[in-house]
Parts: C-alpha cells; sequence; structure tokens
C-alpha cells in the first residue's frame, strides 16, 4: 500500500512537535523499590523533518506497548534511544501520567492507609542529549503565620497541593526516586495530610500545624533548599487551596544549578 504519510513534503517547513496525545494504556510503574500496576495518559511526539509529510503515529503505539508499558524511569533513556530509531525523527518526547500510591501511618494510633499521588515522567531525546523528569504531586497541610500572629486563638489553615519535578539526565536519569520525592514534600509544610486519622491522630496533626506555620513561598523554599543540597536540578510549584479567601495562593521557582 502507498505510504502517503512518508511522502516528501516541498514546503520546506519543519514541524516542532507532532504525535499523539490522550492514550490510556496499562503501565506497570518499577523503579525497584515501588512496584505498582495502572492506566497511564499517555502522550508521545517527535519533531518532523522539513521533508517529510508525516510522521509514523502507529509506531509511537508500538514503542509505548513494547518499551514503557514496563516504566522504569532509570531505563527510560534506552527506550527513547531505541523510538528516536523507530520513528527515524531528529527529537522525541515521550509522557507518562498516572497515580503512584504510598502507605502513610497516623502519628498517634498507627493506623496506616494509603496515601496517592499524581506521577509525571517525561523524558526527552536528540542525537545530543537526553533527559528525564520526575514529577511528583501529594498534599500536605499548611498554617498561615498571619493568621496565627494576628489571632487570639486558632489560625486558619488548609491543603496544599504540591509539585516537585527533578530533572535527570541520561547518565543519571533518576536522581530521586519516586518514594523519596514523596518523603521530602511530605516533610515540608505545617503538617502532612492523612487519609485514616483518628481523634488522637487529629490532635496531633492540628497541634503540629499551629506549630509549624508556613506561608506558600516558605514551602517552596525549603523544598527547594533540600533539592540544592542533593545537586539536584528541579522545579517546584506550590498552591494554597486557601480557606477564607475567595481565591488560592500560588508560588513557583525553577533551579537549574
Amino acid at each position: 500500500m502507498h505510504d502517503i504519510q512518508n511522502e516528501a513534503d516541498s514546503r520546506g517547513i519543519a514541524i516542532d512537535e507532532v504525535g499523539i496525545s490522550g492514550l490510556r494504556y496499562p503501565v506497570t510503574f518499577d523503579d525497584g523499590h515501588t512496584c505498582q500496576h495502572g492506566i497511564a495518559d499517555i502522550t508521545v511526539t517527535v519533531g518532523l523533518q522539513a521533508d517529510r509529510r508525516g510522521t509514523h503515529m502507529s509506531r509511537m503505539i508500538a514503542l509505548v506497548h513494547e518499551e514503557v508499558a514496563t516504566l522504569a524511569p532509570q531505563d527510560l533513556p534506552i527506550a527513547l534511544k531505541r523510538g528516536l530509531a523507530l520513528l527515524e525523527a531528529p527529537s522525541l518526547a515521550v509522557t507518562l501520567s498516572l497515580p503512584i500510591a504510598t502507605t502513610v501511618t497516623a502519628p498517634a494510633s498507627k493506623r496506616q492507609s494509603w496515601q496517592t499521588h499524581d506521577v509525571t515522567v517525561t523524558g526527552c531525546i536528540t542525537p545530543d542529549t537526553c533527559t528525564v523528569a520526575t514529577a511528583v504531586t501529594t498534599d500536605v497541610t499548611s498554617l498561615c503565620p498571619c493568621s496565627k500572629a494576628i489571632s487570639d486563638y486558632g489560625a486558619h489553615n488548609q491543603r496544599s497541593e504540591v509539585t516537585l519535578t527533578v530533572t535527570g539526565t541520561a547518565d543519571a536519569p533518576y536522581p530521586l526516586a519516586v518514594h523519596e520525592i514523596v518523603d521530602l514534600l511530605r516533610s515540608v509544610g505545617s503538617a502532612p495530610v492523612l487519609p485514616l486519622i483518628k481523634r488522637p491522630d487529629e490532635r496531633v496533626v492540628t497541634m503540629q500545624a499551629y506549630d509549624h506555620p508556613v506561608f506558600v513561598e516558605d514551602i517552596i523554599r525549603d523544598v527547594s533548599l533540600a533539592c540544592r543540597e542533593k545537586g539536584l536540578k528541579h522545579a517546584i510549584r506550590a498552591k494554597n487551596l486557601e480557606s477564607i479567601h475567595s481565591h488560592d495562593a500560588i508560588a513557583s521557582l525553577t533551579y537549574t544549578g
């Protein structure tokens, strides 16, 4: 059959990205510590040469099925290199997003439960460069320092969504594992968030939050400081889902070393 997308194009215009998005596909996330099965939302794109009419989208599905259906972030550069050859492209990017759950323990009752975090792994490759970015989003509690300072008793608090993205290279593609990112994020803020919490736990957590008030700026600075001490390239975004304001509070920063 005639391969139309493989025809030459005379317009002389290269395309930055072309490919597929919204592919929902079974994936096993296995980084050697965390192993879970789920349905990932996947995007695969390539750069398209100026003289090519189209790309091979069916090959992108084959790449997902054969190379990343078991997702080990530390091995992603190998899959990307194979994909670059398979798709005959100057660049390739693969993004997989899925929820990952970790067990958490309540501070007083010691009851365990599962806390779910959103994980996104993005790999990008050209003939000269390769990067792997691992992003984790989770919730913490934040208590407002101003509210505590001006109130006779109590202070407003809320859940905060914090996202940390750590970027590695081909030589060290996965410098901080997902469970380590989760532990780091849950250590900042005023207190952790817990799915299963009994009254003694609630007492501990609310008092912990009251003793550790933080602004959204404090959260991202604390995370960034921990990452800088480890020599990690990173980006952080935090959002306080404000409980007494009709807006949210946000902050972000990027550190490239």
